[in-house]
């Protein structure tokens, strides 16, 4: 096993044990977005666990090595990414940025927070790629203001084949730290999903627009 797999494994293991993924087949959960879903991640609970804020720092910053990116500035999404953003820049000293969802309606109508200079490399974190709409739109604000984005960096993505045709679209790269096939399989191996559910969640996964309305009320 590599140093990256170990890595997913943790992450992985990590999200399930302190419950911050949920799973129900055949009740689906409704995202704010309005789509049907057999699983639920909630990463924001990790800031409230000192551990693996360090785990998932570090993992960031193994990622940064390996890709040798060498960015200016962090980045991160609104809101859930702005806490790992501050993390890691903090670890590589490195300022930091965060990027709203839309300009404020207010002030100074700013989107982007924080000092950034035409011309500098980003490195912008994000916690979870679902569709890759709201990450590749923060992409495109820092572009906007003449940065240039070296990569995203999430901690989990549900690996849709729409996030990864916006990604390559974009000419974006996508690194995450753990993945849905990961998160399946230690799941299984601890006892957490039988083969109904895996089958359920991997249709969903290639499907997830067509299985939502299939199993709309």
């Amino acid at each position: 096993m590599t140093p990256e797999e170990a890595l997913s494994r943790q992450v992985a293991a990590a999200l399930l044990t302190i419950g911050a993924v949920s799973f129900s087949p055949d009740r689906p959960f409704t995202w704010a977005s309005g789509l049907k879903a057999p699983m639920y991640c909630d990463n924001r609970l990790l800031i409230s666990y000192p551990h693996l804020r360090r785990t998932i720092t570090e993992g960031f910053r193994q990622i940064i090595e390996f890709w040798e990116l060498e960015p200016d500035v962090i980045a991160g999404t609104a809101t859930a990414g702005i806490p790992h953003a501050a993390w890691l820049a903090d670890r590589l000293e490195l300022p930091m940025v965060y990027v709203r969802a839309r300009p404020k309606a207010h002030g100074q109508g700013r989107q982007i927070e924080g000092r950034l200079e035409p011309g500098q490399q980003v490195v912008l974190i994000e916690d979870l790629i679902s569709t890759g709409g709201s990450s590749i739109a923060a992409a495109e604000a820092l572009m906007a203001a003449d940065a240039h984005v070296l990569a995203v960096l999430a901690i989990f993505t549900y690996g849709f084949p729409e996030a990864e045709m916006r990604f390559a679209q974009a000419e974006i790269p996508l690194h995450t730290l753990t993945n849905l096939s990961v998160l399946l399989e230690v799941a299984r191996e601890h006892g957490l999903l039988d083969e109904h559910a895996v089958t359920v969640l991997e249709d969903w996964r290639a499907d997830p627009y067509g299985w939502s309305e299939a199993h709309a009320e």
